[in-house]
């Protein structure tokens, strides 16, 4: 290629450049003028509908009138229960079933390293009490209610996509409607033993820096050492103190589901709802760590929970501060 020839390719290219840099910009009027073409046919479209403002006032939420009387009685469609819809079924069902599965993941993993957190010392076959009859009783029946209440109600969030392949549409039905029955007959009787635990162990759960120092060691959970801790350590506090404000606030918007004729309006039924799903989901993640640690996360733990007592060398070794007291306030047997 001549070096005159080389020049004009040089220049054409450069004219072309500098074409495209003033051009490009353009092109968004360009998609505009075509979009307000669009609009305009919209429009003669919506002319010639003699529905069309009909309809866009009730998507807008426009009050109407009706002949009957009554809380929202003149709202045809309520725009709002869309989107707890989507929110439901999108963000909440999506993310609660990575928490869920998230929290499994990695108390399985954390087993298979770790193992049980076996006693140091050998039994001494001298047992204390640990928790009474009474607390035992409100224990357990909370924690069964919890149960089945967290099985149903993953069954109501969950049942679309889990179960109706499992049971068939006609199957999930008869269950749901069983699930829905069983939920709100006891969810109530729950927020009795909720608050019953709250009452009876309040004054055993405030934090203190020996608790911090507990937190600090990982609970004794990593490492051979275990830290001090009181009647109830570290981990059982903030167990405590979730229930209180998550497992309350749980609570609360369940009562609001659970009767809905007392005045109040849709939008508040449908946040609580979105709230109720989302403390639920939260502390059913909790309630794992609790229960992997009250059972083949830490040997022994399980027996003061059913049996009341607890060894001395289980007691001095997770809870020496609060066996100390104990010990000294029972009299000697010689």
């Amino acid at each position: 290629m001549t070096l005159s020839k080389r020049k004009r390719m040089m220049g054409l290219s450069g004219i072309i450049m500098l074409l495209a840099i003033f051009l490009l910009p353009m092109t968004g009027y360009i998609s505009s003028g075509f979009s307000n073409a669009n609009d305009e046919h919209v429009e003669q479209v919506k002319a010639t509908n003699t529905k069309a403002d009909y309809w866009r006032m009730v998507r807008e939420n426009t009050k109407g009138y009706s002949a009957v009387k009554g809380r929202e009685t003149n709202e045809l469609i309520q725009a709002s229960g869309q989107n707890w819809r989507q929110l439901r079924n999108g963000p909440i069902a999506t993310y609660g079933s990575w928490l869920i599965g998230f929290t499994l993941a990695v108390l399985a993993l954390f087993y298979l390293w770790r193992g049980t957190v076996e006693l140091t010392h050998p039994r001494t076959g001298q047992t204390i009490e640990r928790w009474t009859v009474k607390e035992r009783r409100m224990h357990w029946i909370t924690a069964g209610l919890f149960i089945i209440l967290s099985i149903t109600g993953m069954s109501l969030l969950y049942g679309r996509m889990v179960l109706i392949p499992i049971f068939g549409h006609h199957g999930f039905s008869a269950y749901a409607e069983i699930a829905k029955w069983t939920h709100n007959v006891l969810g109530p009787l729950f927020m009795v033993g909720l608050l019953s635990m709250i009452i009876t162990w309040f004054k055993h759960n405030f934090l203190n820096k020996v608790d911090l120092e507990w937190f600090k060691a990982f609970g004794g959970m990593v490492g051979d050492k275990h830290p001090s801790a009181e009647k109830l350590n570290g981990g059982e506090k903030m167990w405590f103190w979730t229930l209180a404000t998550i497992g309350v606030a749980l609570c609360l918007t369940g009562l609001v589901l659970d009767f809905p004729n007392f005045n109040q309006e849709r939008e508040i039924i449908q946040i609580s709802h979105l709230i109720h799903m989302l403390t639920s989901l939260v502390l059913v993640a909790f309630a794992f760590g609790h229960i992997y640690i009250g059972t083949i996360g830490t040997e022994g733990a399980l027996e003061g929970m059913v049996t009341g007592q607890v060894d001395t060398a289980w007691a001095e070794q997770h809870h020496d501060l609060w066996a100390k007291s104990v010990i000294k306030k029972e009299p000697d047997p010689y």
